[in-house]
């Protein structure tokens, strides 16, 4: 019983939480870039190269069981073959972009609201010393 007390009590510290809420929504991020890439992205970008469909840009590497042309990824890997996939790579590395940006924006965001908040009062800054003795003077003739 003790062991499920400790459990509990590490599972439940805030960091722990916030790290598995982070995680989730990290996921969620993902997929929403995942589909703004493929969806989004991608398509008029091909379409203005030249009707190239970055998911299905590949090289055969061994020919499958029936021999080639494959007419995209998924025919290739069925029929057996060996494939070097790089318009997949060029996917994923837009995605990265994208999400790397995307965090960017919110980092920043968050460190503008840091230092956005009101600073403590600074103390005044000391008083040069001739100053000082020019006040003496004053309030020594004063007298």
């Amino acid at each position: 019983m003790h062991m499920l007390k400790e459990f509990k009590e590490f599972a439940m510290r805030g960091n722990v939480v916030d790290l598995a809420v982070g995680v989730v929504i990290g996921a969620a991020f993902g997929k929403i870039v995942d589909s703004l890439v493929k969806d989004v992205i991608m398509p008029p970008l091909g379409f203005i190269i030249g009707k190239v469909d970055f998911a299905n840009m590949f090289l055969v590497l061994a020919e499958g069981k029936t021999p080639g042309p494959y007419a995209s990824v998924d025919v290739a890997q069925k029929a057996g073959a060996v494939t070097l996939n790089y318009g997949v790579f060029i996917n994923t590395c837009i995605s990265f972009i994208i999400v790397a940006f995307a965090i960017f924006l919110v980092v920043k965001a968050m460190n503008k609201l840091k230092r956005d908040e009101p600073a403590a009062p600074e103390a005044p800054a000391a008083t040069p010393e001739d100053i000082v003795l020019l006040r003496e003077i004053r309030d020594a003739l004063k007298k």
